[in-house]
C-alpha cells in the first residue's frame, strides 16, 4: 500500500479493496492494513476491537483509531479516523424506483426533494441520501434503528456538512467513479476532511473468489 503522509487536521481516510469473499475476510484484511498504515505500525501490532455502543476500533500501542466498513458488490470500503466516531457507506448505481422506495422510507421533506431532481439523476440521489443515513448511523453506533431513516440529511456532495438537529454529526459524499456512491460521516462539530487513499482499480485483494451483492436497501412491494 505504500507510505500514508497523516494531516495535521481531522481527516477521514478511505481505502476501496476487492471484496472477493471467503477467509481470511477481505474486510479485515483491509482494516487492518489500512489502520497499520495510518498508526505507522506493523500489521501484526493491531487489533481490531469495539468500543461501548459496538463501533469497531483498532487499537495499537494505547493508541486507538475508529474505523468502519461497507461493502457491495465486489468491493469492500473501509474509512479510518483518528479523532472521533467515522461512518461508511457505499452502493453501486444501478436502476431502483427512487420516488417509491424514498415514499415508504424517507420524511416527507425529502420525498419533495427527490420529486424536484432531474428524473436521470434520480436513483444517484436517493443512493446519495441512503448512504448518507447509513454512513451517520454508523459514526452512532446504532445503524438505522430508532427511525434512522427517517432522520433528515443535509444535501449531498462536499465538504461533510452538519445534519440538521445534530451538529456534532456531518457527512458528506466524496467522489470514487466507477459507478459507485459513497458517503463518509463523522462525529464532530468542527470541519472534517476526506482522504481516498485508495481507489478502485488500486486495491489489493484477498485470495479467493465469488463476490455477491451486499445491500441493506429495503424490497418495494408493488402497488405501494
Amino acid at each position: 500500500m505504500g507510505q500514508l503522509t497523516v494531516s495535521g487536521r481531522d481527516t477521514v481516510y478511505v481505502w476501496v479493496g476487492r471484496d472477493t469473499g471467503g477467509q481470511p475476510d477481505p474486510s479485515a484484511v483491509l482494516v487492518r492494513r489500512a489502520s497499520a498504515l495510518l498508526l505507522g505500525r506493523a500489521n501484526t501490532a493491531v487489533v481490531l476491537t469495539h468500543d461501548r455502543e459496538g463501533r469497531p476500533v483498532v487499537r495499537a500501542d494505547e493508541v486507538e483509531v475508529a474505523v468502519s466498513v461497507s461493502r457491495t458488490a465486489g468491493l469492500v470500503v473501509v474509512a479510518a479516523r483518528r479523532a472521533g466516531a467515522v461512518g461508511v457507506d457505499v452502493e453501486r448505481i444501478r436502476p431502483l424506483p427512487a420516488l417509491a422506495l424514498a415514499r415508504r422510507w424517507f420524511p416527507p421533506a425529502e420525498l419533495a426533494w427527490l420529486g424536484d431532481r432531474p428524473e436521470a439523476g434520480r436513483a444517484v440521489d436517493f443512493l446519495r441520501l441512503w448512504t448518507a443515513k447509513e454512513a451517520v448511523g454508523k459514526a452512532c453506533g446504532q445503524g438505522l434503528r430508532g427511525g434512522g431513516l427517517r432522520r433528515l440529511m443535509p444535501p449531498p456532495g462536499l465538504p461533510l456538512r452538519p445534519v440538521p438537529g445534530a451538529e456534532a454529526l456531518r457527512v458528506g459524499h466524496p467522489r470514487l467513479g466507477r459507478g459507485l456512491v459513497l458517503a463518509i460521516a463523522a462525529q464532530a462539530s468542527a470541519p472534517v476532511d476526506v482522504k481516498v487513499v485508495q481507489r478502485p482499480g488500486h486495491e489489493v485483494a484477498a485470495e479467493r473468489s465469488t463476490s455477491v451483492e451486499r445491500t441493506n436497501l429495503p424490497v418495494v412491494v408493488r402497488g405501494n
